[in-house]
């Protein structure tokens, strides 16, 4: 099975299919550690909206994939930045897909984005205009039956003058919650408006603010998960958290190190490459169970240098790869994100994500991403 491949210049290179699909693990509530997706979103390429205007989902799609995630056992973080969250899906938007979602699945393990993105930065005039907002996501999220994963805010990062304003507006927050949160501290390399989040320059200012805020709510806190791409970092904070507190690696260069650990402890995940490494991470993590941690390694350890070229910078625009590995698996009928994020990435970048993709086993249908592909490939005028 073969397909010819334009090089960075356009040359076309006959490229050889090898890899063998991954087989398919479930995971169970006993699992080594517990493991979370965090899902992307499938446009609706036949709405009449400007692809920039209000979001316009495909809802059959979109539940249709987070069944399939369910069905390998994975917990679902909702309503997170993969599913373009802020940068496509507005609040109006997320809360109909936590809804949605909860109505579909309402067994799965879920937690929900809880943010402040319906208040615009530049209008968040206090610390009280924040946590306001904040309190109206978790008064809708909790009314449908949902859990929190309580998202880093870039209004309150904008209004924030100190470490103790982040103390003061998460405790009133962490007040309303009614069952224990995930917390996301999420980079900047993520989201540049989150530039100094806690309130300090240094990494490590901010993680004592962040782990003196949880000690002084631990019983409202089942985790936090650190998107930094740094492991040095996480496993510092892992090791300074209270007895009980998770963390949730959200370190998408670094994940198989951190959820296989060290003598001091390990992460959990909640990660945007699960979305697309799904079976891996299932098939993987099934193995550790069941003290396996060669093929744990084996399996994951292939996939790191495809989702280091996924979340390459800028960061943000991770998205595209997520999705366009969705449509090549046959998740979804088109390669149409919102917002046009599609458009986010070059040629380039589809053509190596495919060949990554497919030598560690991760197309589950390989003629079908091949005809995929191509049509891909027509579009850029290549034959």
């Amino acid at each position: 099975m073969k397909i010819s491949l334009p090089d960075t210049n356009g040359a076309l290179t006959e490229y050889r299919l090898t890899g063998t699909p991954i087989a398919e693990a479930t995971l169970t509530p006993a699992s080594a550690r517990v493991v979370f997706s965090a899902a992307h979103v499938v446009a609706d390429p036949f709405a009449a909206a400007d692809p920039y205007g209000a979001a316009s989902v495909d809802w059959e799609s979109t539940m249709a994939f987070r069944r399939h995630l369910d069905g390998l056992g994975l917990g679902i973080a909702e309503a997170m930045d993969t599913a373009q969250r802020g940068m496509g899906l507005d609040w109006k938007g997320a809360l109909e897909l936590i809804t949605r979602t909860k109505a579909e699945l309402p067994d799965a393990l879920v937690f929900n984005g809880c943010g402040t993105d319906q208040l615009h930065p530049d209008d968040a005039g206090s610390l009280d205009h924040v946590t306001a907002a904040y309190l109206e996501q978790v008064e809708a999220i909790q009314t449908v039956g949902g859990r929190i994963i309580l998202m880093a805010s870039r209004a309150l990062a904008r209004v924030a003058r100190s470490p103790d304003d982040y103390l003061e507006v998460y405790a009133k927050v962490l007040d309303a919650c009614d069952a224990p949160v995930v917390l996301h501290w999420l980079g900047p390399m993520f989201d540049p408006a989150l530039e100094g989040y806690w309130g300090g320059e240094a990494f490590e200012d901010c993680m004592e603010t962040c782990l003196a805020m949880i000690e002084a709510n631990v019983a409202k806190v089942d985790g936090i998960k650190i998107s930094l791409l740094d492991k040095d970092k996480e496993i510092t904070m892992r090791r300074g958290l209270p007895a009980g507190v998770k963390m949730y690696t959200g370190d998408d260069f670094n994940y198989p190190e951190l959820i296989e650990g060290d003598d001091e402890g390990f992460s959990h995940a909640l990660l945007g490459i699960f979305d697309p490494l799904a079976v891996a991470a299932a098939y993987a993590v099934s193995k550790l169970s069941e003290g396996d941690r060669d093929t744990f390694r084996a399996t994951l350890d292939p996939t790191v240098p495809m989702a280091r070229q996924i979340f390459r910078a800028p960061t943000q625009h991770y998205k595209t790869g997520v999705v366009f590995l969705a449509w090549l698996n046959g998740f979804q009928e088109h390669f149409i994100m919102l917002n046009g994020a599609q458009a986010a990435r070059p040629l380039p970048d589809f053509v190596t994500i495919f060949k990554q993709a497919e030598s560690c086993g991760l197309l589950r249908d390989p003629d079908l991403a091949i005809a995929r592909m191509k049509r891909l490939l027509g579009l850029y005028g290549i034959a």
